[in-house]
């Protein structure tokens, strides 16, 4: 439900009573000040999904820019990137570019960024991926696909499957990332490795395999093979999708 303009103080004024005198914001005021107070009584009261993705980015700015008004800042970003995980997924140098946010503005959008990655890792390290596949896919997505150049990743896992590590093993360029077999097999000896999955994205978005990409993942599954070093898969990551070698028929 949307309320009109000339009642939403009101509306989110009244919020402020249902939270606990604890966490209860002071009653906002005009201005700037003002406008803040609503918006985290709003947020305290309904969550994320009682905030717009503009509004959500402002909050984020409040800390990093206290003396900027982010309302503006916050439209530029989602005008520039297109949506709040454009906006937070964004490069360090595209951030800057936007005026008003400078390194302050950015690194607190970076940190949000950083502490997704890490929520999304927790729900995978030290479980059994094959089990949790879609959680996988979930954190491979975040990590990737929204990457413009092609990274490498291979995910180590031990004798129940369970993610040891995940690794980047080089980027390179928009269509291209350097590969060197005899490094991924010393990497999964050294990390006592029983079991990998070979991770990259494709910037394109489109996540099917290029005949370079069969190639090194059967000269890979050839080193593994010959130390009993399992290659479970090779995930190519477009932008939301994803394919499996495996599932393909591929591996």
């Amino acid at each position: 439900m949307k309320y009109k303009n000339s009642t939403q103080g009101f509306a989110d004024a009244s919020l402020l009573e249902t939270l606990s005198p604890d966490i209860r914001p002071q009653k906002p005021g005009v201005g700037v000040n003002g406008h803040r107070a609503r918006l985290r009584a709003r947020f305290l009261a309904g969550g994320a999904d009682a905030v717009a993705e503009h509004e959500l980015i402002e909050m984020v700015l409040f800390l990093a820019l206290p003396r900027r008004d982010t309302k503006p800042i916050a439209r530029s970003l989602l005008i520039r990137f297109g949506s709040y995980a454009g906006v937070i997924s964004a490069s360090v140098p595209d951030l800057l570019g936007v005026e008003g946010l400078g390194e302050a503005g950015a690194t607190a959008l970076k940190m949000v960024q950083a502490a997704a990655l890490r929520l999304a890792k927790a729900e995978v390290l030290y479980k059994p991926v094959l089990n949790n596949w879609d959680r996988l896919m979930e954190y491979l997505q975040a990590v990737l696909s929204r990457e413009k150049i092609e990274q490498f990743r291979v995910l180590f896992l031990d004798n129940r499957n369970r993610l040891l590590a995940d690794e980047s093993q080089g980027s390179g360029t928009v269509n291209h990332t350097p590969v060197y077999p005899r490094e991924v097999i010393k990497r999964a000896l050294e990390l006592h490795a029983t079991a990998f999955i070979l991770v990259h994205n494709h910037p394109s978005g489109d996540p099917a395999p290029s005949e370079e990409d069969i190639a090194m993942t059967r000269e890979i599954k050839q080193g593994a093979d010959a130390l009993s070093i399992v290659l479970h898969d090779h995930v190519i990551v477009g932008n939301g999708r994803w394919l499996s070698f495996r599932r393909a028929g591929l591996l």
